[in-house]
C-alpha cells in the first residue's frame, strides 16, 4: 500500500539539536574546476561542500584566494556592522519604533563575501536578508533606518515594508516581499545587457524555501538556455519560515543539484566561511562574463534568529540549535583566521565593537529626526499621487489639487 511520506525537521522544542542529517565535506578537499567546465560535469560539486576554512582556522585547498588583508578586514567590518544593525532594529520594533523587521544574523557572510568578489557597477537582486550588500557598497545606515520607519526620508515613501530597500545609484533592485521573483527579474536583466553586448553580471539571493515556487524554475530555464550572464544565490539556511528545509526538497539530493539538470553550473559552498563564499562568488563571475553561462551557488548556513519579528522559533525548533551548528559562525571564523595570520587581534576586534556601536546610535538618532510611527514628521500624504505615472495625467493632477484644497 503507498504512504504520503511527510517530511519531518530532525529536532523539535525540548529536543537536543540534530544535524546529522548535513553532508559535509573536509575544507579544501574539493577540486577547483576550470571556469570553462561543461555545467554536466560539475555535479559533484553540487553535491559536494567548496569548505576553504578548517577547523583550525587555516585557509587551506584549491579554493583559497590570495587575499589582501584590508579586504578581509572589510568584509569582516561590514558583518559585524550588520549584525549590531539588525540588533539595534529588532530592539526598535520590540520598543514600537518600527513596524517589522528581519534579521540575517548567522549569513552575515553569504552578503558581504559575494559582494566583495563583483563589480560596483554588477547588478544585485536580494532577498529580505542581504542588508550587507548595502552597506558594501557605501549606503550610510540612516538611509536603511529611514526606510524601516517609513518617515520623510524613506526611499519608498512609507509604500513598502520595512527591509524593502532599493538603491538605483548603488545598482541594487528593489527587494519583492512575493518569494522568488527576482530570480526570473535577474535573468531578464542578465540577458538584456548580454543583447547589448555589455559585461555586467546579475547577481540575485533566494531562500531554499523559494526553490518551490514556480518563479524559481522559470528563471534556471531561461539562464540555462540562453547562457545569461547571471549567479543565482540559494541560501539554504535550513528553514523557510517555521518550514524545515526537507518540505522544500532537501531531504532528497541539494538544492545545488536542480542547477546542473537545467544546464547550469553548480557549486554548493559552505555559507558561513568567507572565504569559500568568496572564491564561489568569484569562480562563477569569471565564468559569466567569459561568455561560458551562469551559475547556480547553494550557500549552506544557518538562521541564528527568528524569521522575522512575527515569529517565534522556540515553537518549532530546539532553543539552542544554532549554537550546534557543525559549519559555526562566519564573524568568529574569518575573526579568528585574521589572528592567526597577525593581520588582527582581539583588542582590535572588540576597539571595533564600540566603534561601530556608537556608529549604530549616532545613526538612529539622526534617523528618528525624520519621523517615526509615533512621533512627526509625517510624510506628505500628496505622494500618493506621484510615482505611477512619468508624466501624472489630467484626472489625478485635479484630484490631487482638490485633495489639497479640502486639506486647507
Amino acid at each position: 500500500m503507498s504512504t504520503l511520506h511527510i517530511p519531518k525537521a530532525p529536532a523539535r522544542p525540548g529536543e537536543q539539536p540534530d544535524f546529522s542529517y548535513l553532508r559535509t565535506s573536509p575544507a579544501g578537499a574539493v577540486a577547483r574546476p576550470a571556469i570553462d567546465v561543461p555545467a554536466s560535469e560539475t555535479s559533484n560539486l553540487a553535491n559536494e561542500m567548496v569548505r576553504v576554512l578548517d577547523d583550525s582556522h587555516r585557509a587551506v585547498g584549491p579554493w583559497r584566494s590570495t587575499l589582501e588583508p584590508e579586504l578581509l578586514r572589510k568584509g569582516l567590518r561590514i558583518m559585524c556592522l550588520t549584525r549590531l544593525f539588525d540588533e539595534h532594529m529588532q530592539r526598535a520594533h520590540r520598543q514600537g519604533s518600527i513596524s517589522f523587521y528581519m534579521k540575517s544574523t548567522g549569513e552575515e557572510a553569504v552578503s558581504a563575501a559575494a559582494g566583495l568578489a563583483l563589480h560596483d557597477d554588477d547588478m544585485l537582486f536580494p532577498s529580505y536578508r542581504n542588508q550587507a550588500l548595502h552597506l558594501l557598497r557605501g549606503r550610510v545606515l540612516v538611509d536603511l533606518m529611514n526606510q524601516c520607519l517609513s518617515n520623510t526620508r524613506d526611499m519608498c515613501k512609507g509604500r513598502q515594508l520595512p527591509v524593502m530597500y532599493h538603491w538605483k545609484a548603488g545598482n541594487i533592485f528593489s527587494l519583492s516581499g512575493n518569494l522568488a521573483t527576482q530570480f526570473p527579474q535577474a535573468v531578464g536583466w542578465a540577458m538584456a545587457e548580454a543583447i547589448q553586448g555589455k559585461n555586467r553580471l546579475a547577481v540575485t539571493w533566494i531562500g531554499e524555501g523559494s526553490t518551490a515556487e514556480a518563479d524559481f524554475h522559470y528563471a534556471l530555464t531561461f539562464a540555462g538556455v540562453h547562457r545569461a550572464p547571471v549567479i543565482l544565490n540559494i541560501v539554504n539556511n535550513q528553514w523557510a519560515i517555521s518550514t524545515f528545509q526537507g518540505t522544500a526538497g532537501g531531504e532528497q539530493r541539494t538544492f545545488a543539484a536542480r542547477g546542473v539538470g537545467y544546464g547550469i553550473a553548480s557549486l554548493r559552498v559552505d555559507g558561513n566561511d568567507f572565504l569559500a563564499v568568496y572564491a564561489a562568488t568569484q569562480w562563477a563571475a569569471e565564468r559569466a562574463r567569459s561568455g561560458v553561462g551562469p551559475t547556480l551557488i547553494e550557500h549552506v548556513t544557518y538562521r541564528a534568529d527568528a524569521h522575522s519579528t512575527s515569529d517565534d522559533p522556540s515553537r518549532y525548533r530546539p532553543k539552542d540549535d544554532w549554537a550546534a551548528w557543525p559549519l559555526g559562525e562566519p564573524i568568529e571564523r574569518l575573526k579568528q583566521y585574521l589572528i592567526s595570520q597577525k593581520e588582527w587581534s582581539a583588542q582590535h576586534h572588540a576597539t571595533q565593537e564600540e566603534e561601530l556601536k556608537a556608529l549604530v546610535v549616532a545613526s538612529w538618532q539622526e534617523a528618528i529626526t525624520y519621523g517615526s510611527l509615533s512621533d512627526g514628521p509625517k510624510p506628505d500624504p500628496a505622494t500618493m499621487f506621484e510615482d505611477v505615472y512619468k508624466e501624472i495625467p489630467a484626472h489625478l493632477a485635479r484630484q490631487r489639487e482638490q485633495w489639497r484644497k479640502e486639506r486647507g
